[in-house]
């Protein structure tokens, strides 16, 4: 095998010991590990604090539904329930970083930079008066004294639920009515408390605010038809100014028979004004996250719908940002179509990472060439000396001194081999070693044969 060939098996066995299929395997194990690893975190459930009350409210009993359907279904997003007194105490824990979504009023004092999420219901203002019970073998009167907002003044309002927030939305109604909030006197009572509230001889008129559905609105309205007569609803009919005015409001229809169809109550749509029953999360929440959710939460709706139909009520929120309660840049993201995939979200990430790869690349490149450098010049050292040694051959007439040259350029490709493996020179540099190492070779080849062909067919040995 000529010296060449020899060149060109050690160039392949050291590109083999290069290609060592441990440091394969290795390699393959690390990056499977990556992109388990990055799975794993992308795809595993993401787990939300939402809190909501009072305990047993059709409120809880929803969220606790979505919850479990969350489960049941494999969604991507897991809910863990926090049971409070109520909106207020929910959104004061959306404002300490107690929970990530929260359920409450528009109306209610909102944590700073909360978005909506979700509507979960629109609530809407009944305003009734009772006819008076007609007395033993008195003529039926059903009419009721109290027609029209502006009939309320000098007279109570029993409302019903203690949250203050209902107050303040009476004395909007009252206000924008042209009627002095003051000279309409109020009482409160809780959603128990139905009985009493009707049976109050002072009570003039009555108030809720709940969803059409609401059953403490209906209870509350045949209730008063059982006792103090039939009740004659009051239209506000300013409904349009107050939305115009006090954007958190909107103007709302009460379609005829919604409460009761035989009789019907009220018999012909009224007038009135709605605010919203919302899910919101704090700014600090990331779009991905709330988008996530949101996402979530409109594709189990048909399969909660079914089970509770409170569920049906869910709308999108208004992704307009003048809205009086803007929604969640990752819930608007969602409803407008606007979000963005995962190559987009971290593409800078995955350029950055690569070219902060191939700078690192280059650097230990250069540092390990750096470093090599001493390697490198025995390289140089030994092609030019085997450079010198084929004039050595061509001059010589000593077939010892052929083969003290021969080894000491085994042994000077020996050394190089052993540095190309180590790095400090690259292909390039071994074929060029090659190149002379084959001169090399034919010149000794040669000149073997000159000696060989001698008069005396003998090697002459010089004298030392």
């Amino acid at each position: 095998m000529s010296v060449s060939d020899g060149l060109n098996a050690n160039l392949a066995s050291a590109g083999r010991k290069r290609s060592s299929p441990f440091l394969l395997i290795a390699a393959s194990l690390l990056i499977f590990a990556a992109i388990a690893g990055a799975a794993f975190l992308l795809w595993r459930p993401t787990t939300l604090r939402i809190a909501v009350g009072p305990a047993g409210s059709d409120d809880q009993r929803l969220i606790q539904a979505l919850a479990q359907t969350f489960a049941s279904e494999g969604s991507p997003v897991r809910l863990t329930v926090i049971s409070t007194a109520g909106a207020v105490e929910s959104l004061g824990l959306l404002g300490t970083g107690e929970t990530d979504l929260a359920v409450g009023r528009a109306d209610e004092e909102m944590p700073k930079g909360a978005g909506s999420v979700a509507i979960l219901r629109k609530n809407v203002v009944v305003l009734w008066a009772p006819s008076g019970a007609p007395k033993k073998g008195a003529k039926k009167d059903t009419k009721s004294k109290i027609k029209e907002i502006a009939d309320l003044e000098g007279h109570r309002i029993g409302v019903l639920g203690r949250t203050p927030i209902n107050i303040n939305l009476l004395k909007v109604i009252l206000t924008e009515s042209g009627l002095n909030p003051d000279k309409v006197a109020v009482s409160r009572f809780s959603t128990s408390q139905i009985t009493d509230m009707v049976k109050d001889p002072s009570i003039d008129a009555f108030m809720t605010v709940g969803p059409l559905d609401s059953k403490i609105t209906t209870d509350a309205i045949t209730t008063t038809a059982r006792l103090r007569g039939e009740p004659a609803f009051i239209p506000i009919d300013v409904s349009e100014t107050i939305a115009h005015k006090h954007p958190l409001y909107e103007s709302e229809e009460i379609p005829g028979s919604s409460f009761t169809s035989a009789p019907a109550r009220p018999e012909d749509t009224v007038d009135t004004v709605s605010v919203n029953h919302l899910i919101v999360a704090p700014k600090s929440l990331s779009e991905s996250t709330v988008g996530a959710f949101t996402r979530a939460l409109f594709q189990v709706r048909p399969a909660l719908a079914r089970d509770d139909p409170a569920a049906s009520k869910i709308q999108k929120p208004d992704t307009d940002k003048d809205a009086a309660i803007p929604a969640h840049p990752g819930a608007a993201a969602y409803i407008d179509g606007t979000e963005r995939t995962f190559l987009d979200k971290y593409s800078d990430y995955f350029w950055g990472g690569i070219l902060l790869l191939s700078v690192l690349g280059s650097g230990a490149a250069w540092v390990r060439h750096y470093m090599k450098r001493d390697e490198r010049n025995v390289t140089t050292l030994h092609r030019d000396k085997l450079l010198s040694a084929i004039g050595q051959v061509r001059k010589t007439d000593s077939l010892e001194e052929l083969d003290a040259l021969q080894e000491e350029a085994d042994e000077f490709l020996r050394e190089t081999l052993e540095c190309y493996d180590d790095g400090a020179i690259e292909e390039g540099d071994l074929s060029a070693y090659g190149l002379v190492l084959e001169q090399f070779h034919h010149a000794v080849v040669d000149r073997r044969a000159v000696i060989a062909a001698s008069p005396t067919g003998m090697p002459r040995v010089r004298a030392s």
